[in-house]
Order: structure tokens, then sequence, then C-alpha cells
């Protein structure tokens, strides 16, 4: 265990074998929690955003609050049939429709 002290703004030093451990460097994001009588530093990344993706976001929660959304699923082998009916279903409907005169 490394000790380090508060300085007179409040400042700490991480020391170096905390640094390394974690991985941290010169102007890297840290979050700071506090959990009972102990402050808990995390290393964090910024990611900036990114217009289509906030589009998509917003389309897929407008979805949601409209209740088009799928049944749960309890295993990987159960979304695969489902989602191999669904295309199925949807060959057929194809099929007789491009059969119609």
């Amino acid at each position: 265990m490394a000790l380090t002290k508060v300085g007179p703004k409040f400042q700490v030093t991480i020391p170096k074998i905390a640094r390394e451990a974690i991985g941290i460097d010169i102007g890297d994001i840290i979050e700071t929690a506090v959990q009972g009588n102990k402050i808990v530093l995390s290393p964090k990344i910024i990611v900036g955003r990114h217009p289509e993706i906030d589009k998509r976001l917003r389309e897929a929660l407008e979805d949601v609050k409209a209740g088009r959304v799928s049944k749960t699923f309890t295993s990987v082998k159960e979304l695969m049939a489902d989602l191999n009916s669904r295309r199925e279903g949807k060959r057929k409907t194809n099929k007789s429709l491009s059969a119609r005169p």
C-alpha cells in the first residue's frame, strides 16, 4: 500500500504503482466515487456523440414507447427459431404477392 498526502488545494498524487496497475496516464479522465469511507477512482473514456447513432437511438426509444418490441427470449435457440419463422413468413408473403396477375 502506497501513501499520499492531500495538498493545499485538496489535490493528491496517485502513486506510480497504482497508476501503472490501472493503466492511467497524464490527461486521462478519472471518475470519483465514494463507497462508505473510501474514495474510489476509476479510469473512464469519453466518446463524442454521433448524429446518426443519436437518430437511431431516438427511433428505437420511440419504438419501445409505442410498444413495437419483440417478446422476451429465454435462449439464443428460441430467438433464432423466431427469426427463421419470420423470414419464412416474409418469403411466403412475397411469393403470393408476386404470383398475382
